[in-house]
């Protein structure tokens, strides 16, 4: 019986995808899905899914930010801010960017509202969480990652040190290939971005079908080392994978 992972990174609206029979590296497949449910019901129908958005919204956030967000920026250090706090479950909710601030502060100690970058992803936050909270059974299938914090991972949990986007991309981009062709992915999945899906969103969603390979063998790391619930029962938990002993800089 075949085993297949996958990866989801938002991109333009939609889903950048890509998935990998576990058994068969030559099975794989990268597409623009409209949302998660059609991934779900793909014919491969994947047993674990890592996807890069924030899942369990806690109704009042103390600290700055929910402990997998506060754990994750820890791991990151300086690449810290690719990490968006998120805000109160009533924010993410809310109408407007507006409304969504005011929420924010409302019903976190201290104070803070999202940024606009934050906020332009609330629509992905608030499609997951509905859908886990209608099919709480999805919960083990479905599992919180972050990019960055994977390819940390892979880079030896040490930064990377290279953007993915602006003048020095190409650079980063490569990087971040190299790193996840080390950690076992087959060239012709790397080369298999689909039409309509920026490189570096499907590169995102690659490293978080790397975070899924390593959930199913058991050797995923979750941040914090606790995982918490939110009210509706939903993990509050970004999940990192083994780390890896990097190739030299030089092999990017």
């Amino acid at each position: 019986m075949a085993r297949w992972i996958a990866g989801l990174d938002g991109c333009r609206g939609a889903w950048a995808g890509a998935l990998l029979d576990l058994d068969d590296p030559n099975r794989h497949r990268c597409a623009l899905f409209p949302d998660v449910a059609a991934l779900l019901d793909a014919p491969e129908q994947p047993l674990v899914i890592g996807i890069d958005v924030p899942i369990g919204l806690p109704v009042r956030i103390l600290g700055g930010g929910r402990a997998a967000d506060l754990a994750a920026r820890a791991t990151l250090g300086p690449a810290r801010s690719s990490v968006f706090p998120m805000p109160p479950r009533a924010a993410i909710y809310a109408d407007d960017y507006d409304t969504a601030k005011a929420a924010s502060r409302a019903a976190s100690d201290p104070p803070f509202a999202p940024s606009i970058q934050g906020y332009n992803i609330f629509r992905y936050v608030r499609a997951v969480d509905t859908l886990l909270r209608t099919r709480p059974e999805l919960c083990k299938r479905i599992h919180e990652v972050h990019p960055e914090v994977a390819f940390h991972a892979l880079n030896g949990d040490r930064p990377l040190g290279l953007p993915k986007k602006g003048r020095d991309a190409r650079r980063g981009l490569d990087r971040r290939r190299t790193l996840l062709s080390a950690a076992g992915l087959p060239a012709a999945l790397l080369d298999a971005r689909a039409k309509g899906i920026p490189e570096d969103d499907h590169l995102d969603a690659l490293a978080a079908l790397v975070v899924a390979g390593d959930i199913l063998a058991g050797c995923a790391r979750p941040l914090p080392d606790l995982p918490e619930q939110d009210g509706h029962g939903l993990p509050v938990v970004i999940w990192a994978p083994a780390v890896r002993e990097p190739p030299a800089p030089d092999a990017a």
